[in-house]
């Protein structure tokens, strides 16, 4: 099954715009078209669409003007603790190889697009990537270094800070422009190009050592509960998206009462509650995802006054509407107006 399957917590996406603020890339731009707000970001129980971190980490690349090498930048950026209860499995680990095997298990809790495999090559690990299945060849090759980066920080913050990469290999050629850039390094190792593969291999007997902070009881309790999130977290599955695609579906300024899209789905009202309550959302916040990525889309459209976007969104008027952009995305509809990424 695709890791785009799943829904995903917000920690990556808060990274993401970290990153692009570091830069000098406003929140607004990087949230256009996401669909996503600042607020939902600082939830931890919200849950993302795949796709909502694909066109966040395209917006990030098409503001920086695309920088060969970026992607093993941001991975840098992805510690252990990024991956919340899941990262703290890791560490707590017997020795890396039982923290090596449950990343593999649980993958689709790390954030990653790429394909990830692990085999013995003699006295070496490998860690092998494969490129995510998106159109974008150029968003594909920023999430492939950015995983490639994540994994190998990732395996030194459990094994230790002695741990190195034997060999970094990159199936194709060198792009043009990277062979001096600083960019293209992880753990300070510079890939070599016409590898045959897009992997990371380091000495395999880093994966015996016992971790100092093993915990039997920890681990137990984060596979129990890393399995409860990923059955979660089946977006194909889930109630969730299914409401998505219903609230799209309805004229602009249409607001359905619960009691009706409980209907629409054949269950009762407390029972549409209590299954969206299970996937991490409420009615609420899908309405206000729906709601907000409408409202990106509408003041896009210059002729259409601020009054007019609240009423087809169906506010009551242009303050409520103003407040709630606000609250959506950190900044009021008349200054992103101004600010509208070109």
């Amino acid at each position: 099954m695709s890791i785009q399957s799943f829904t995903r917590g917000p920690s990556s996406a808060q990274l993401l715009l970290s990153f692009g603020r570091d830069q000098g890339v406003s929140p607004r731009r990087l949230l256009a078209g996401t669909g996503l707000g600042l607020e939902q970001l600082q939830d931890p129980n919200s849950l993302l669409l795949a796709a909502q971190e694909l066109r966040l980490a395209s917006n990030l690349l098409a503001a920086l003007g695309h920088p060969q090498g970026l992607g093993y930048e941001v991975g840098a950026r992805y510690h252990f603790s990024t991956y919340g209860l899941f990262g703290y499995g890791l560490i707590s680990s017997a020795t890396p190889a039982d923290a090596l095997a449950l990343a593999l298990r649980f993958l689709p809790l790390t954030y990653a697009f790429a394909g990830i495999g692990y085999r013995l090559e003699g006295g070496l690990g490998v860690l092998s990537f494969s490129l995510p299945p998106v159109k974008d060849l150029a968003l594909g090759e920023f999430l492939l270094q950015r995983d490639m980066a994540a994994a190998a920080v990732l395996m030194q913050e459990i094994v230790g800070a002695d741990f190195q990469l034997s060999r970094f290999t990159r199936a194709g050629a060198c792009p043009t422009g990277m062979a001096q850039a600083a960019r293209g390094q992880i753990l300070g190792l510079r890939p070599a190009y016409q590898g045959g593969a897009d992997s990371l291999a380091f000495a395999a007997h880093f994966l015996d050592r016992p971790l100092p902070q093993a915990n039997p009881l920890t681990v137990a309790m984060c596979e129990q509960m890393c399995a409860q999130l990923l059955a979660r977290r089946l977006a194909h599955q889930g109630v969730a998206a299914r409401v998505r695609q219903q609230l799209d579906g309805l004229p602009a300024g249409v607001m359905p009462c619960l009691p009706s899209l409980a209907r629409l789905n054949h269950t009762s009202v407390r029972s549409l509650k209590r299954r969206l309550q299970e996937e991490g959302t409420t009615y609420r916040q899908l309405l206000a995802q729906q709601r907000s990525a409408r409202a990106l889309e509408l003041l896009g459209e210059t002729a259409l006054s601020l009054t007019q976007i609240a009423e087809r969104l169906g506010f009551s008027d242009l303050s409520s509407f103003s407040q709630s952009f606000k609250r959506w995305f950190g900044v009021a509809p008349s200054a992103y107006r101004q600010d509208r990424p070109g």
